[in-house]
């Protein structure tokens, strides 16, 4: 019956998507192409030649690795920050009812639907009220901001799936707080925390508006792509950055997919 079913699927919306994934990947493979070019002033296509020799560019450009270090730095203390915070929140939210949870909750997914800008400004107007200088914790405090939410909607939704009763059984059976998270909990949302966490990684590698207002002097990788693209040195260096970018940040994503993709298989579910 399912094979009926794409037979009957239209001509037309087929090619409908097909265009609708063009549209969206076109782009980016032509980043990739540009990468390879054996021009440096322009983009021309077909490209003139292809080479090798940016790769070693590059590989050899100091600021290139400074601000790549920057970025993983950031992103990665950004993450175990939102994996604290997130999942305490998810553990309060979903578990404990209280006065004013739903507003708490609401508040605490609110940065990620703000625009970045209005992000970006109240920060920055925030560090300047306290006197705070700009650096390399205002950057991680930015993108902290987003990143709790990313591994709190994955938290909430793999707590409010698993039974209580475990819980309840596990502190029955004489395990102290310690004992029912690491042997109960943990098991049932280690799975949603890692997704979550791969997620806020490649947000926070690739954030742009927020740490422009808060990260001072300093250069992320997207920064440095930015000032790149505005004056550019060697076009294709920007390309080659902009392909690792892409690879580093879909590959967290891709691996988060896959590790929620089943996530209703819960034990205690049902119970």
């Amino acid at each position: 019956m399912h094979s009926d079913r794409q037979s009957r699927t239209p001509m037309g919306l087929k090619i409908a998507a097909g265009l609708g994934l063009a549209f969206l990947h076109l782009p980016i493979l032509l980043i990739f192409l540009y990468a390879f070019t054996t021009e440096d002033k322009s983009y021309q296509f077909p490209p003139p030649g292809l080479t090798l020799k940016w790769f070693a560019v590059t590989w050899n450009r100091p600021d290139v690795w400074e601000a790549l270090g920057l970025s993983v730095r950031v992103a990665s203390i950004s993450t175990v920050v939102a994996l604290v915070l997130g999942t305490l929140c998810a553990a309060a939210i979903s578990q404990t009812r209280f006065f004013g949870r739903e507003t708490i909750s609401l508040l605490v997914i609110l940065p990620i639907a703000l625009p970045g800008i209005i992000t970006g400004i109240s920060l920055r107007s925030a560090f300047n009220l306290a006197e705070i200088p700009f650096s390399f914790w205002t950057i991680v405090l930015g993108h902290a901001t987003f990143c709790v939410v990313v591994v709190y909607n994955n938290a909430v939704a793999r707590f409010r799936r698993m039974s209580g009763s475990l819980i309840e059984a596990s502190m029955d059976l004489g395990a102290d707080g310690f004992q029912t998270f690491r042997y109960v909990i943990l098991p049932n949302i280690g799975t949603a925390l890692l997704a979550g966490g791969m997620l806020a990684f490649a947000l926070s590698f690739d954030e742009v508006i927020v740490t422009t207002f808060t990260a001072g002097q300093q250069s992320t990788l997207p920064i440095w792509m930015l000032q790149e693209l505005v004056r550019p040195r060697q076009r294709p260096v920007t390309n080659v950055v902009a392909m690792v970018v892409v690879l580093v940040t879909f590959l967290p994503i891709l691996a988060a997919y896959y590790l929620t993709r089943d996530g209703d298989q819960i034990s205690g579910q049902g119970k």
